[in-house]
């Protein structure tokens, strides 16, 4: 009789309250090798319009729910040929939910090593522990004993006896699938995380202080607090456990077991079971109760890295613009680099503004002539703030001062040129070149750029290096194809790095596409890329929705409407009597087409309204206009900052107990969660994400320790604002290209805000049209 096969979509459909016919069209698709960009995106009548995160939901609980399937079958089988297996128990082991369910009904039938309860056995004493479970009300536990006594074995007098048979009963109680539910149950609800120092190692002050007494609730401790313990540990300053007053716990086990005070046997089974859980339960459940803690806290610690991330990926680009990079160094002097519109590398120069400070100013001028700039993105790290002043001093001396000049996140630059990535692209330039030229396209197109680095090393986690690797490697590489597909890819322009994020693409086919482009040309069509070696119908139905050709033949190459629909979209233009290219980029065409006369069994109405939509506004980008942020220019280093000073900052790290935010000193003050704002804020990403400019107000600096408390309340900073708005307070440029401007991004409509355009947000926040996607909200 053959086994039937197991049908997921019930069970998750069930779990995740999701449509059944959705999951299951979800399931269907990526069995047959679909990526979730292109279902989200292009199969939208098929899942019910089902989102990314539903869809990765669905994909992440199949996995899990198969693996606990598999492993249902094995025990179920193990167990049968052990000839123990009852009705009773293939219910109960049918109904189990978790992994934990199952492996607790499985532990008595579990190979295991030779016990203590396996000595007694062999021994003979499995009859007096019956004794002792039977719980009778007549009796001499210790008469009975001495039959079991055998001088010249190893049981030597009726306590032996007595003590072996509790092992047998202490393993019993603690195999007990019940019994370690209510265990695990308890120390879930009721434990607490306790930590205190190890004396030999904190005798000077250490980074865990505040966890040298600390106890703490297991279901309320926030993940950066179990994880800021758990390193504690790792590193010998602390001693953790997870602790649960036993009288939480005995009462239950011996209800469970019987505990019957009249029987003489009652005070050897209260033993046992006190025995059972210090010795076998306690310390099995603490080290599952950990875990399960390792991996909640790992969840928050990923998403909060994932949120940080996204945001950080989508931050508005300068667009299609010629930029100057310059890498800030006292001692090697600053590497500057231009680039052009694309991107492409042009030509570098070395300044050393510290010790040849008029010549330094000559040759970057005469190299800004040379290679005129839209803007000059300057690293923000050592130095920078010098960097800045002395290339917005030179550029005023030469009468350039119109070029806007960017203080640029620099995070993962040096891990970049050191890359093989870098080393591909240039292969004859220094380390320090390859760092300019990727802080100035940074500048151009944040995206592009940093999809080179591993996020890893992007610094915009929480307690990155204590998490599942594995875990955040995954969540992180979601995020990165996430972006790259809602933003979409310039085929032509468009790095190898960032084609392989491209769905359904991979390293390997980015590199036989790039080395297809250079030998061949730029691509003229979308259809052109099944030429490329190895790129078959499968993969072009993932990918070309999300690639764009701008000077295309077709005009819906430059648009997100999938190669399957541009039949649909032709005949639209023909029964309005219109050229195709009179429909695409025409509104007031597009509003005219009767949208329901084009519903069929394969192309629904949301799939229409996003064909619509994307007709009026071709290869939009979706991210916001570009704007610098605004630095004081009387504060440099740690030391030019004063209490009450009230700055407009960046957000560069948002976690679960505050923001950072960089105002230009090289070091980064935090922004506690109680001083995000005027209400009450139980989760910092409600209220700002990375890539905001946010108006603050210092509390305190710690010189000793380079730390900065802050806070944005506006009661708080708003009663100094007026103070700090003379000269020091002057905001930098604020001009950028505008999102239509036809000089924009090539990878998709440009982004920035019209030369001399005020800055927005006077709140201190940036509209996001992304908000509610990062903060997990349809």
């Amino acid at each position: 009789m053959s086994t039937p096969t197991f049908d997921v979509v019930p069970v998750l459909a069930a779990e995740l309250q999701l449509p059944a016919q959705g999951v299951a069209a979800v399931t269907k698709l990526l069995a047959e090798g679909s990526t979730v960009p292109f279902i989200a995106r292009y199969r939208k009548e098929a899942t019910g319009g089902l989102d990314e995160v539903q869809i990765r939901a669905i994909e992440e609980r199949g996995l899990y729910v198969r693996e606990l399937e598999e492993r249902r079958v094995a025990v179920l089988a193990s167990i049968a040929e052990q000839g123990k297996l009852t009705a009773e128990l293939t219910a109960r082991i049918s109904a189990c939910t978790t992994k934990a369910q199952l492996e607790d009904l499985y532990l008595p039938y579990k190979p295991k090593r030779r016990t203590k309860a396996t000595i007694a056995r062999e021994r003979g004493l499995e009859p007096l522990a019956l004794r002792i479970l039977e719980q009778p009300r007549i009796g001499d536990p210790r008469a009975e004993a001495a039959a079991y006594v055998r001088p010249e074995g190893e049981v030597l007098d009726a306590e032996a006896a007595l003590a072996g048979a509790r092992d047998i009963v202490a393993e019993r109680v603690s195999e007990d699938a019940d019994v370690r539910a209510f265990v695990r149950e308890t120390f879930s609800r009721h434990g607490a995380v306790v930590s205190e120092r190890v004396p030999e190692k904190t005798q000077a002050p250490t980074k865990f202080e505040a966890y040298y007494d600390h106890r703490e609730p297991v279901a309320k401790i926030p993940s950066h607090r179990f994880l800021a313990i758990r390193r504690g540990e790792r590193e010998g300053f602390l001693k953790v456990e997870v602790a649960v007053e036993s009288e939480r716990v005995l009462p239950f086990i011996e209800g469970r077991f019987g505990l019957n005070g009249a029987s003489p046997f009652a005070p050897e089974l209260a033993r046992a079971v006190a025995d059972a859980f210090k010795r076998l339960l306690a310390p099995s459940v603490e080290t599952d109760v950990r875990v399960e803690l390792k991996q909640r806290s790992d969840l928050e610690a990923v998403q909060v890295f994932a949120t940080n991330l996204r945001a950080l990926l989508l931050t508005a680009p300068l667009g299609a613009r010629a930029v100057l990079g310059v890498d800030p160094g006292i001692r090697t002097g600053c590497k500057c680099a231009a680039v052009d519109l694309t991107g492409r590398f042009l030509e570098t120069v070395t300044v050393y503004p510290t010790g040849q400070a008029a010549r330094a100013a000559q040759d970057f001028a005469a190299f800004v002539r040379k290679h005129p700039p839209y803007a000059i993105a300057v690293g923000n790290g050592t130095a920078g703030r010098e960097t800045e002043a002395f290339v917005r001093a030179t550029l005023k001396e030469a009468g350039l001062a119109d070029t806007i000049i960017v203080l640029v996140n620099e995070s993962g630059a040096s891990v970049y040129s050191a890359s093989d990535v870098a080393r591909e692209e240039f292969p004859d330039l220094d380390l320090t070149i390859r760092g300019a030229i990727s802080i100035a396209r940074r500048l151009q197109d944040p995206l592009a750029e940093l999809v080179k680095i591993d996020p890893k090393a992007i610094g915009v986690g929480q307690y990155q290096h204590d998490v599942h690797a594995p875990m955040l490697q995954k969540k992180l590489e979601e995020v990165v194809e996430s972006c790259v597909n809602h933003v979409g890819v310039d085929l032509n322009t468009a790095s190898a790095p960032l084609l392989a994020q491209v769905a359904g693409i991979g390293p390997s086919t980015a590199k036989k596409i790039v080395r297809h482009r250079e030998t061949h040309g730029p691509f003229e069509s979308r259809a052109a890329l099944l030429q490329v070696s190895g790129l078959g119908p499968k993969t072009f139905e993932q990918c070309a929705g999300f690639l764009r050709i701008r000077t295309g033949a077709h005009p819906l190459d430059a648009s997100a409407v999938h190669p399957e629909r541009y039949a649909l979209v032709e005949r639209m233009a023909v029964d309005l009597g219109v050229g195709l290219v009179q429909l695409v980029g025409h509104a007031a065409q597009v509003d005219r087409i009767p949208l329901g006369r084009y519903v069929s069994a394969e192309v629904g109405e949301p799939t229409l309204r996003d064909i619509a939509a994307e007709l009026k506004k071709p290869g939009r980008d979706p991210r916001d206009t570009f704007e610098p942020p605004r630095f004081r220019d009387d504060v440099h280093t740690l030391e030019d900052l004063k209490p009450d000073m009230v700055l407009e900052g960046v957000v560069t790290n948002v976690t679960a107990f505050g923001a950072f935010v960089d105002l230009g000193v090289h070091q980064d003050g935090l922004v506690h969660v109680s001083q995000l704002s005027d209400k009450f804020v139980s989760d910092p990403a409600q209220v700002v994400r990375a890539g905001d400019r946010l108006k603050v107000r210092v509390l305190s600096i710690d010189l000793p320790r380079k730390r900065i408390a802050l806070t944005a309340r506006m009661s708080e900073t708003s009663k100094t604002v007026a103070a700090e708005s003379g000269p020091g307070a002057r905001p930098q440029d604020t001009r950028g290209p505008r999102r239509d401007d036809p000089g924009g991004r090539p990878g998709g409509g440009g982004g920035g805000s019209p030369k001399g355009a005020p800055p927005k947000g006077g709140d201190g926040f940036r509209h996001n049209p992304f908000a509610d996607l990062l903060r997990g909200k349809k």
